[in-house]
């Protein structure tokens, strides 16, 4: 695929998403249709309050979009990155369903945790099916090493999706964070699939590129607009699903190095605190007890991103 071929998704998954956002953004403030902070959240968060949310609502239609408008271009319309469309879609819903019920009842709380947990189940078991129907191994590749794991990849396949789709809601809590990682974590993985040629999958990382990098302008300090959990499950759920369909799977625990700190340091807090009664840091995820330290929003976001983009090079130099 030519440089030109690949910038058709990432220019018009970009258009697309500086054009709509603002349309949205005055919609929502409008109908007054902002974002409620958390109570548990740092104070200063408090003046977030009222900002747009959903914004996931528009990068996911524009990548959805996108994605099937170059695939038809390209003749490259296949299973794979309809379910990958799929995926960003289905967790899409599950978070606009819970990001729903937070604006019209005004409240920080949304779905039960079963019901998130039960519609990301059922995502990960479609992407089985279309994955078993494609015909691709039940295996992952270690350190170069093919190991079949036979039904145990049918568990592992949905803990990743579940897993990762929750990882990087974890992180959604300061302006720009997961934009700005998220772009970094599929544009590791377009440099993969473009050396496997797996142009279907390409064109689907270049259109979430585009459209994270036109949100990002709107989400970077002072955030006009939030992502919601419309946008943080479906970009975590797809970053899985693109894992497993490069057949690097393991890689995300490099490549998305950030997402798997936050988690972690959310388990080790949660932990930490249920045996002993203490906390090993001022907040969890660990973004806030940055921001318990002192550190700026900005900082947070820059730092975070080196020590990603870091990652994910050696990632991908590895793998290539």
């Amino acid at each position: 695929m030519t440089i030109t071929k690949m910038l058709i998704p990432l220019l018009m998954s970009m258009v697309l998403t500086a054009v709509c956002l603002p349309v949205f953004i005055n919609y929502a403030h409008k109908k007054k249709q902002g974002q409620m902070i958390r109570e548990e959240g740092p104070k200063w968060h408090e003046k977030k309050s009222g900002t747009p949310t959903m914004g996931g609502f528009v990068f996911n239609f524009v990548i959805l979009f996108t994605g099937i408008m170059v695939s038809l271009m390209y003749h490259c319309l296949n299973p794979q990155i309809l379910i990958l469309n799929f995926i960003l879609i289905l967790y899409g819903f599950l978070g606009f369903w819970d990001d729903s019920i937070k604006l019209w009842k005004k409240q920080n709380e949304g779905l039960k945790p079963w019901q998130k947990l039960a519609g990301q189940i059922v995502g990960g078991i479609v992407f089985l099916l279309v994955y078993h129907f494609e015909g691709l191994p039940f295996s992952i590749n270690l350190f170069g090493y093919e190991v079949n794991l036979g039904f145990i990849f049918v568990l592992f396949v949905i803990f990743w999706l579940v897993g990762f789709s929750n990882a990087v809601n974890l992180t959604d809590g300061i302006d720009g964070l997961v934009a700005g990682q998220s772009i970094i974590a599929f544009g590791a993985y377009a440099v993969i699939a473009f050396a496997q040629h797996q142009y279907d999958v390409l064109v689907f990382c270049l259109s979430v590129i585009g459209a994270l990098i036109a949100f990002l302008l709107f989400n970077h300090k002072p955030a006009k607009i939030f992502m919601g959990d419309m946008g943080s499950l479906a970009l975590g759920g797809a970053l899985a699903a693109v894992s497993i369909l490069v057949h690097h799977a393991l890689s995300l625990l490099i490549i998305g190095i950030i997402f798997v700190i936050e988690t972690l340091s959310v388990i080790l807090q949660v932990t930490s605190f249920k045996l002993t009664g203490k906390r090993i840091f001022k907040m969890s995820p660990i973004h806030h007890h940055f921001e318990m330290c002192g550190w700026n929003e900005w900082k947070i976001d820059i730092v975070f991103w080196t020590i990603g983009l870091i990652a994910a090079a050696i990632s991908v130099m590895c793998i290539l």
